[in-house]
């Protein structure tokens, strides 16, 4: 923070433009105001905290250097981005992050034109960014200068290699950022973590290269044509001399580094040496998640996204212990862990979430049986199909929304092999805060068509745990989908049994309409007709559990007795649950009235889960009244 002397000059800054007037003798000035700001908001309004305060000094930098939003800058992942925001005109709105109407917590072009491309999952940043440089260059916009930063874990996706690889062959001018803090949200994994670490390249070394390459250009001794060969011998006989081989130089991008990420005028003047030359390039910075911070420093995993903390003391602010019910996730670890102390084949698999899903638990008891893949969701499912294809039983936990990266192996490596892998999908239906990038409301609608699949969703915790058994003996893939959050039952430790795959059940009787529902949502499906139920309607509810196979009796049974039919889910209506009713009563000639109950067509913006939910008509309240107008032919 600057002193009582000293003038605040945040306040000033509403645009990179205004910071690019400041002398560079003031950046260290604006990086401590700045820090101090995502701290003061952040301890009152919850983000991501330790990503962003890593990349202080990154960002100013950048946008001291390039003259952004001509400059394409794109961050990955987003939550690296809170100072960007805060230096491109958000200064005061940057309250409301993550909040509904408000700003975003992840890049979002439709806010500001300096977010040139949405980044909430990780590892896009190099592919879109090489087409942003090459369509640059097609235009002839050759002054145009984009700008990648990959980090906080993003560089373990296989996306980004494809991308390296691309953009040794391709005309370009892209400048690769690698912020290498050797964290993801938990410790990064694998060779290439350990890889970063031991990289050294001489800058002395690098400088004299360029220099030589520029007169040898200006001589006319060498060409573009010709840069690609002369660089990848120069490479080889460097790694000759050295005994060291640089990955990155391996693809013909030229490597710098690495740096300091914390000195930003360093930074700046590494930049501007670097930024006009041709071909792409990489600068490797070095940086601690939650920088000046020390809580924050020392426990990055647990300051990814504190929630509320005294900014004073640096304690969390945590509601006192009661009696409630636990997380879904937490019940999948503990009853993971259940299964696994009672047959040594099973093992888990997360791709860089065990404390996000809870495999945390696994890890600490079976450490040999739990994996984190990294940032690598495709490569975390074929790999359980490999471990299943030798008789192990993996239970392989993918957020839904990040499942999506993953749909050929699904397809291809599991379904088509019909491997014995259960896949649980955290995170299931809408998550809140994240928003658009993070709601995991895609996944019934898109592997209801592929064969072989079963698939499920538990209305409560026991039925997790049944369900969880259930695949653990099923001969097959099996998919459990749960929500983000807690449960409902505070005694969730049941004993659990094999449940008959396909089959549903029939929570309660009536005669007015139908309801049937899959998951979670069931909860308020409950509530809502008790609400209605003291109005004098008379409502059969049915939890189908499964998707697919679904329950064909239950489905007869309601076809025969029912002339109005309301379906709920918290997915997309467009091919899940509802859509597989409509299907089915067409096929076999019942023609009901249906009304379909989910998330409509369209993307869901950010908010708390509640809101949310009642934006999408998902609520008790809403469901309650569609239940009222269906009976009354006006829903």
């Amino acid at each position: 923070m600057a002193s009582s002397n000293e003038e605040y000059i945040l306040n000033k800054i509403d645009s990179p433009a205004d910071l690019r007037l400041l002398p560079s003798g003031k950046l260290e000035q604006v990086c401590a105001e700045l820090r101090q700001y995502i701290i003061d908001v952040l301890s009152e309004n919850p983000g991501h905290l330790g990503a962003s305060l890593g990349t202080v000094e990154l960002t100013v930098a950048l946008h001291y250097v390039f003259n952004t939003p001509v400059d394409r800058l794109l961050w990955d992942v987003g939550h690296q981005a809170y100072g960007h925001k805060i230096l491109t005109g958000r200064r005061d709105a940057f309250h409301s992050l993550r909040k509904y109407k408000g700003i975003s917590g992840f890049p979002n072009p439709n806010e500001s034109e300096y977010d040139a491309f949405i980044a909430g999952h990780a590892s896009n940043s190099i592919s879109a960014a090489l087409g942003m440089s090459v369509a640059s260059l097609i235009k002839g916009e050759d002054q145009r200068h984009v700008v990648a930063v990959i980090g906080d874990g993003a560089m373990t996706g296989g996306l980004a290699f494809e991308a390296l690889n691309n953009a040794s062959t391709d005309p370009n001018n892209l400048l690769i950022v690698l912020n290498d803090n050797n964290m993801a949200i938990d410790h990064s994994v694998g060779g290439l973590s350990e890889y970063l670490v031991n990289i050294t390249t001489s800058q002395t070394y690098n400088k004299m290269r360029y220099d030589v390459y520029r007169g040898l250009r200006k001589l006319n001794l060498i060409s573009e044509d010709s840069r690609g060969s002369i660089l990848r011998f120069n490479n080889s006989l460097k790694a000759l001399i050295t005994q060291q081989h640089n990955l990155f130089e391996g693809f013909s991008i030229r490597y710098f580094g690495p740096v300091d990420g914390h000195d930003v005028n360093y930074m700046v003047k590494v930049l501007n040496d670097i930024k006009d030359m041709k071909g792409p390039k990489l600068l490797h910075i070095r940086t601690v998640k939650g920088k000046g911070f020390k809580p924050a420093e020392e426990s990055a995993t647990e300051w990814h996204a504190p929630g509320k903390f005294n900014k004073e003391t640096g304690k969390r602010i945590i509601a006192p212990p009661t009696v409630e019910p636990p997380l879904f996730q937490d019940v999948f670890g503990h009853t993971l862990v259940e299964l696994a102390s009672k047959d040594e084949r099973i093992v888990g698999v997360t791709p860089a979430m065990p404390t996000g899903c809870s495999m945390t638990y696994m890890m600490k008891e079976f450490p040999s049986r739990a994996f984190d893949v990294g940032i690598a969701e495709a490569h975390s499912v074929t790999f359980s199909a490999g471990m299943a294809k030798e008789g192990l039983i993996p239970f392989c936990n993918v957020y839904s929304s990040f499942m999506q990266r993953a749909y050929d192996q699904l397809i291809h490596d599991l379904a088509l092999q019909k491997l014995h892998v259960v896949l649980c999908l955290d995170r299931g239906g809408l998550v809140g805060e994240d928003g658009a990038t993070h709601h995991g409301v895609f996944d019934l609608a898109y592997m209801r068509p592929i064969p072989n699949l079963v698939i499920a969703s538990p209305m409560n915790e026991h039925y997790l745990r049944n369900l969880m058994f259930t695949g653990y003996k099923y001969d097959g893939p099996f998919v459990i989908r749960y929500p983000r959050g807690k449960g409902v039952l505070v005694d969730w430790k049941n004993e659990m049994t094999l449940m008959p795959v396909g089959k549903g059940r029939k929570l309660t009787d009536g005669t007015d309409v139908a309801i049937l529902s899959i998951g979670a949502s069931g909860n308020d499906v409950s509530k809502a007709i008790e609400l209605v139920s003291a109005e004098g309607l008379s409502v059969a509810h049915y939890d189908m559990i499964y998707l697919k196979p679904i329950d064909e009796d239950l489905l007869h049974e309601v076809g025969k007795n029912f002339s109005k039919i309301i379906t709920v889910e918290n997915g997309v209506i467009q091919g899940g649950l509802g859509s597989t009713v409509l299907e089915f009563m067409s096929d076999n000639g019942y023609y009901p009235r249906i009304k379909r109950i989910g998330i409509p067509d369209k993307f869901i913006e950010h908010g708390s889960v509640p809101e949310l939910n009642k934006l999408c008509g998902i609520d008790v309240g809403s469901i309650a009244a569609c239940i009222r107008n269906l009976v009354s032919f006006e829903c």
